[in-house]
């Protein structure tokens, strides 16, 4: 069995993902199928030019490319890919990732815009800089665009309706084009010129696109303009085993201008190829239509229909049925997501067993003793003083990236350690392989161990060995092979005669209680798995999980913590009355449930029902704290993966604290609470 990558998230792809959502059968015969694209959406075409008028917000633009993955059982890659190998068959990504391999490749990548390197300047795409230069922008600004075709009339009259002073530089050879339009952009105060004339606050360039330069460099057969030349079934002129479509190619004998009426029509074409190709079969040609019909919206309600050199408008009418077009294909990439009455189990952290049947084992293992839970034991080697700290943790793969699945639970295991104060030394790692051929089973543990040594790394610690086993259950054709991995890992650290360590307590009265960073994980994941989390909450919420809290030791010592565990699978509540109960009696915590910071989309889930699989048995942790009700409550009962550090420190240390953290990045690290005598 092979495997397949799509590289890019263009909407020629993104059409593919849903036709194999709806149409399982309609998937080609690979074990693996992953899609790899610098962002986890993609912005539709045609609602740009509303966007940057300031119609429309961004979100509303985007197609969730990981939700069209989920659904369609494709493995999703987030990386920027800068090169092609076509020799190995290896695609290159940007950072520490290592090359992932395939046996068929699709290019679905865009294009690029040539500009200037220069300050205020930018080219039209990627959208997301220019939408976030606009937004410093207030109107009367003046703004120059750079460009005789569509997208720079489009855009100069975007940028009028938004209420900036738009100065349009067009070649005059291509009046022919422009020049219909000018009495509208005129009426609009669109200054036309032939060079750039005065300062302005920002200039775009809408030149032209070309392919990436990587694809010519990788050797690969391109056009004039970097694109990427095809035979009439989309495959490569220059290697039978890779298509490409969308702008970054062209059908060599068929060549036609860039555009998304094309990588529409591209995609029936490419999913019967791809079928065709992997299964042995001869390919289908393309034939696509010389010209396309394109609807160019004034920025104010109205549009003109474009055929050729022939074109009416503008037109309210016209206007109205490019939107009722556009709906129509957002719509169609966005299907309903389920309901919290059809809860998922969840994995990540969320997966580990409750709290209750826990605790029940442990307490009978010792002869009725309850355990100390604490969040990693330390012991001391024969003629060291030193001593060791070990832990172990492990979880069900989150996401369908063995790389960042990788990562995510090395951080998630290290936390342990670090709640104690302890610095990370090595690990070792126990994999569980699905079922596969050899050489994805090779893919995915070096992505898997590639994502744990990103983390240990940097700590100047190393993955010194561990072990492997493979399901005895046969791989679910219906989920990714990269969701089917488990991986738990041991970690060991050091404590240095010099270094105090902490545990879950004792706490002290006149402590204040410290929260590194914002909670929400275990909801936001739910959901996700139910097409229900807006893409930018996730990306958000990843960006954080990711974030090494080894960094946090020198400035917690620094500032006198004495007691500290991390966040995870038992919520905040349940691990907080583990530090209650591994101190003094007569204690009281008095907790600020305002001041706990949320993910960004965690408490408007939890008000539409949503909740992690864990989180009802979590919810005995709320019976010492009769109080607390509502979505906060279930907030606080939440699961989490890679969670935030509570910390226990002298009130008169807790402004200082704060303020370093804040100096390294941590900008969500706040006081949450504090610690009193009961009745004080």
């Amino acid at each position: 069995m092979s495997q397949l990558l799509l590289a890019g998230g263009g909407h020629t792809h993104a059409l593919l993902l849903r036709r194999w959502a709806m149409h399982p059968s309609s998937r080609p015969a690979a074990e693996a199928i992953t899609l790899v694209s610098a962002g986890s959406t993609s912005l539709y075409s045609g609602l740009i030019p509303a966007a940057l008028q300031g119609a429309l917000p961004i979100d509303d633009c985007a197609i969730d490319l990981r939700e069209l993955c989920r659904r369609s059982a494709v493995g999703f890659v987030q990386a920027r890919i800068i090169g092609l190998d076509v020799q190995s068959r290896e695609l290159r990504l940007e950072g520490e990732r290592p090359a992932l391999r395939f046996d068929w490749l699709s290019l679905n990548l865009g294009a690029t815009v040539q500009c200037p390197d220069q300050a205020d300047c930018l080219p039209i795409k990627p959208l997301e800089p220019v939408l976030k230069a606009l937004a410093k922008l207030s109107p009367g600004d003046r703004v120059r665009v750079v460009g005789s075709g569509a997208a720079a009339v489009e855009v100069s009259l975007a940028l009028a309706a938004r209420g900036l002073l738009v100065q349009l530089v067009a070649r005059e050879r291509q009046r022919i084009f422009w020049g219909r339009f000018e009495a509208v952009l005129r009426a609009v105060s669109v200054q036309i010129v032939q060079a750039p004339q005065g300062s302005v606050r920002l200039e775009l360039h809408c030149t032209g696109s070309r392919g990436h330069r990587w694809l010519a460099s990788a050797g690969l057969p391109v056009d004039g303009h970097g694109r990427v030349l095809t035979q009439s079934t989309l495959r490569s002129l220059g290697n039978e085993r890779i298509f490409a479509v969308g702008d970054c190619a062209v059908v060599s004998n068929q060549p036609r201008p860039a555009s998304g009426v094309w990588a529409v029509r591209a995609a029936p074409v490419l999913a019967r190829n791809l079928k065709r190709a992997l299964g042995g079969e001869s390919l289908r040609s393309w034939h696509p239509q010389r010209r396309a019909l394109q609807l160019l919206g004034d920025g104010r309600s109205g549009a003109w229909a474009l055929w050729g050199t022939w074109g009416i408008g503008p037109s309210r009418w016209l206007w109205h049925w490019k939107q009722l077009l556009d709906q129509r294909f957002m719509a169609m990439l966005h299907p309903a997501a389920m309901t919290p009455a059809e809860p998922m189990l969840c994995c990540g952290c969320a997966a580990k067993l409750p709290e209750q049947p826990l605790m029940a084992a442990l307490t009978r293992l010792q002869g009725g003793r309850p355990p100390l839970a604490e969040d990693a034991a330390s012991f001391v080697t024969p003629g060291q003083l030193d001593p060791w700290w070990q832990s172990v943790d492990g979880f069900p793969a989150l996401v369908a990236d063995p790389w960042l699945n990788g990562r995510l639970t090395a951080l998630h295991a290290c936390s342990d350690l670090w709640a104690c104060g302890v610095p990370v030394a090595h690990a070792q790692a126990l994999v569980t392989m699905p079922q596969a051929a050899s050489n994805q089973q090779e893919d995915l543990l070096l992505q898997t161990l590639a994502g744990v040594r990103s983390v240990l790394q940097p700590q100047g610690a190393a993955l010194i060995g561990g072990h492997t086993l493979q399901s005895r259950e046969p791989a679910d054709l219906l989920r990714p092979l990269s969701v089917q991995l488990s991986l738990a890992l041991v970690i060991n650290g050091r404590q240095h005669e010099s270094q105090t360590t902490w545990g879950k307590g004792p706490l002290h009265a006149g402590d204040a209680l410290l929260l590194t960073r914002g909670i929400g994980s275990g909801v936001l994941f739910a959901a996700a798995m139910a097409g229900a989390a807006a893409p930018g909450w996730i990306d958000a919420a990843l960006t954080q999980m990711q974030r090494s809290q080894a960094p946090l030791l020198p400035v917690l010592h620094q500032h006198g913590c004495h007691a500290c565990t991390d966040i995870t699978g038992f919520g905040l509540l349940g691990h907080l009355n583990e530090m209650l109960e591994a101190s003094a009696a007569g204690l009281q915590v008095v907790l600020d449930a305002e001041a706990v910071p949320a993910f960004s989309g965690a408490l408007e889930l939890l008000a539409q029902g949503w909740r992690s699989s864990l989180a009802p048995a979590n919810g005995g942790a709320l019976q010492r704290w009769p109080r607390l009700q509502g979505v906060r409550a279930e907030l606080f009962v939440d699961p989490q993966t890679c969670g935030p550090l509570l910390v226990a420190l002298p009130q008169e240390q807790a402004g200082a604290c704060v303020q370093s953290l804040e100096r390294l990045g941590w900008l969500d690290a706040t006081v949450i609470g504090r610690v009193q005598q009961e009745g004080g």
